[in-house]
């Protein structure tokens, strides 16, 4: 192996190496010229990657999730039952007929809504949301809603914001107003006085992006509107109270 040394400059501490030497790993050589080989890949070995490969790592870390996931599953089947009601009688409809639980968001909406709108326009617009939305903090915007033109921004959130309570007052949609206003409150407060330091929530919320509000006012939304389908809908698709025993 050969090695060249060049004279330390005046005044430069004797703790500096300038050495050149045959290596592949520029770290941990203490050295600030290396040639690589050409048996050798130009690579450098370090402790604090953030990232994993796919293979075999993430793939490892997948099948590892799901087998818990199916353990979880197995032992809720086995603690509690779930039986089958009857067989279906069309001349005997069940009153209130409900879909599955994962679709009375949508059957609840259909009470408020016209068909064309709550089980198609909403739907569609939905998925395209489910699309798009995770790409936000990667490709479009991934800084807190409120660090560049917070004034401009907190006009326009007031003018959605009761653009759209004006319009869900109207046609009497409570299921939606709240949980909108619900996200729109955090939203405000997230707003509030951005550069000082204030409590450890307000920090946290303050530099969520855009995406995350849309999608927590969804998932907020979409919780609410299950719910309800779920305990409080009765007889006629009458809103009852869970203990009433109409349900």
């Amino acid at each position: 192996m050969a090695e060249a040394k060049w004279d330390r400059p005046p005044g430069l501490s004797s703790e500096k190496s300038f050495v050149a030497a045959f290596d592949s790993d520029s770290r941990k050589t203490p050295v600030r010229v290396a040639f690589v080989t050409r048996r050798t890949s130009p690579q450098v070995k370090v402790r604090d990657n953030d990232t994993v490969m796919t293979f075999p790592e993430a793939l490892f870390r997948g099948l590892v999730a799901t087998e818990i996931l199916t353990l979880v599953l197995i032992v809720l089947a086995l603690a509690w039952n779930a039986p089958l009601e009857e067989r279906a009688d069309p001349l005997q409809t069940p009153n209130p007929a409900k879909a599955p639980w994962y679709f009375l968001g949508l059957q609840e909406l259909l009470h408020y809504f016209p068909p064309v709108v709550a089980g198609v326009l909403i739907p569609t617009l939905v998925v395209m949301a489910l699309i798009v939305i995770p790409y936000f903090k990667i490709n479009i915007q991934a800084e807190g809603l409120w660090r560049r033109n917070r004034v401009q921004r907190l006009r326009m959130l007031a003018v959605v914001t009761v653009a759209f309570a004006v319009f869900l007052i109207v046609l009497d949609v409570w299921a939606v107003l709240v949980p909108t206003l619900l996200v729109a409150g955090f939203m405000f407060y997230s707003a509030a006085n951005p550069q000082k330091p204030g409590r450890r929530l307000h920090r946290w919320l303050s530099g969520k992006p855009l995406s995350f509000w849309i999608m927590s006012w969804f998932l907020v939304q979409a919780a609410v509107l299950t719910l309800i389908g779920t305990f409080f809908r009765g007889p006629g698709w009458s809103f009852v109270m869970p203990w009433s025993g109409q349900i």
